[in-house]
């Protein structure tokens, strides 16, 4: 049976010292015997040095690059030995008591592989936060959206997701998974940098026929956006190119229809962007196609060597059901 000293949480940080004054304390103050790490990513800011002056019980990794989410978790949980891993965000802050619902549902079932938490948004406590909100779903063309929150609605918090359900795929803002399932999956893919490298992860645990869970009675804030804003072009490229990534290294056998849909419809989200005079983040989607293409032949070999399941998709089109539909909700 796991207890708080069989967790790791390791918070990936990059010139982010920042982030580290305001939440690194309530981590410390709410997560018992817990382990904590700050697992940084090359920085060239007073990181390290402050975290060792101010916080000697948390222990430093030092990353020889700023390989991104990806490879910067990869490379630092290999020196990690807890039976329990805990993804955190440099911008989050936890709660009281945010640990033991938790580590509950890992020790009542064993093919539970990743959990995520409630995520409500730092600077609006009473609404969802975007990324991750009450867990993570996916659509038959590879497009995510969560309970909580679908595209750009998101939804208030009145206790109508203090559930613990199976999801398809838990936030990296905040991801708990077992240790020897992260190695047995071979981590992250190095190759998306940050952005959709979650969903690629669980996508793979599901194909493996290990469940990922939300846990909505444990609650973290999260401020979102802090490290690569919402509107930055570079954004929505790695945001539009990972998501084709998954797509294909993912889906079920009817790949190529699926994906000549996806990117028609990834189209229409580009006009939508030049309709908007955001001309850049059309560019953004047209360099992330342009990734697909040169990327292929390595995807589909990976693909080849990954199981798939049919039954992976909760709703058809959530393009459809937002933009036409008008459906705001879970």
């Amino acid at each position: 049976m796991y207890e708080t000293e069989d967790i790791a949480v390791v918070i990936l940080n990059w010139n982010g010292q920042d982030l580290l004054e305001i939440f690194l304390p309530s981590v410390l103050k709410y997560s018992g015997d817990a382990k904590i790490y700050v697992a940084d990513n090359a920085s060239t800011d007073k990181s390290v040095d402050f975290v060792r002056s101010y916080f000697p019980s948390v222990h430093v990794i030092q990353n020889s690059e700023n390989g991104g989410y990806a490879k910067g978790y990869n490379d630092a949980l290999q020196k990690v030995t807890e039976p329990l891993l805990c993804l955190l965000n440099s911008d989050i802050e936890v709660t009281n008591n945010w640990l033991n619902p938790i580590i509950d549902v890992f020790n009542a079932d064993e093919n539970t592989a990743i959990i995520q938490p409630k995520i409500l948004d730092y600077k609006q406590k009473t609404h969802f936060e975007y990324a991750g909100a009450a867990g993570g779903f996916i659509d038959k063309y590879g497009y995510p959206y969560c309970r909580g929150r679908i595209f750009n609605a998101i939804e208030e918090d009145n206790s109508q997701y203090n559930d613990i359900k199976d999801i398809f795929w838990a936030s990296g803002a905040c991801l708990f998974i077992r240790n020897s399932v992260f190695k047995k999956l071979k981590g992250f893919d190095v190759s998306y940098f940050a952005h959709m490298e979650e969903i690629d992860l669980c996508w793979r645990a599901f194909n493996s026929n290990y469940t990922t869970k939300y846990v909505g009675t444990s609650t973290v804030y999260h401020i979102g956006g802090a490290t690569l804003k919402n509107s930055s072009p570079k954004k929505t490229y790695l945001n539009f190119r990972n998501s084709l990534f998954t797509l294909v290294k993912n889906t079920d056998s009817n790949l190529f229809i699926r994906t000549i849909i996806r990117m028609l419809l990834d189209g229409i989200a580009g006009i939508r962007f030049v309709l908007q005079f955001k001309p850049q983040h059309f560019v953004a989607i047209l360099k992330a196609h342009g990734s697909l293409y040169l990327n292929l032949g390595r995807l589909i070999k990976e693909r080849k060597l990954l199981p798939n399941r049919s039954n992976y998709y909760n709703t058809n089109s959530i393009v459809w059901s937002y933009f036409i539909k008008k459906r705001r909700k879970f």
